[in-house]
């Protein structure tokens, strides 16, 4: 029963916690577009987005990285036969990625604090994509989750779906911010 009520929690707080990182790096994009505005708009914008950016990650993201990592880290020790398995072996590899991109935007954020409403040295382009990046890592755990043991027998057919989605995803960002960048 407790290893359930432990998953419950951790879905519950994975989903917060994607729902926060989905939304900063959102708001970098939006700091990032206001370059080019007025000065006085621009202060008082980048201001508020600074000020959304830092309660956003402490008051929501990291707090839900905190409990989806303790659950985990109890989940496992419940079912230590986790380890072995291939397709848990694949999914902490892509949690590795997750922390890779949750200390990125940490980085971000104090760039943007260090910055007291300069400008971040990083094209508006590749913040979009860097936005699409919790989205990949997202699709992956989900993936590697749900199928399970089905990931090395058609890792494969994954990998080439999961290419696809990529350039799919990549292509229709470019396409729709083409009129703005």
């Amino acid at each position: 029963m407790l290893y359930f009520v432990l998953k419950a929690v951790h879905l519950v707080f994975m989903v917060s916690y994607f729902a926060g990182i989905f939304y900063l790096v959102r708001l970098f994009v939006y700091y990032k577009d206001t370059d080019e505005f007025e000065e006085q708009k621009k202060n008082i914008l980048r201001e508020q987005y600074l000020f959304m950016a830092r309660r956003l990650w402490n008051i929501i993201t990291v707090p839900a990285g905190v409990i989806m990592l303790t659950t985990g880290i109890l989940m496992i020790f419940l079912n230590l036969g986790l380890l072995k398995t291939p397709w848990f072996q694949f999914k902490l590899a892509f949690l590795v990625g997750l922390a890779l991109y949750h200390y990125w935007c940490w980085q971000k954020i104090l760039q943007i604090k260090l910055l007291q409403g300069g400008t971040l040295p990083i094209k508006n382009l590749k913040l979009r994509q860097a936005n699409e990046v919790a989205t990949f890592l997202l699709f992956l755990i989900i993936f590697t989750v749900i199928l399970k043991y089905m990931v090395i027998a058609y890792w494969w057919q994954l990998i080439t779906g999961f290419i696809v989605l990529v350039l799919l995803i990549t292509f229709t960002v470019k396409l729709v911010n083409k009129k703005k960048l």
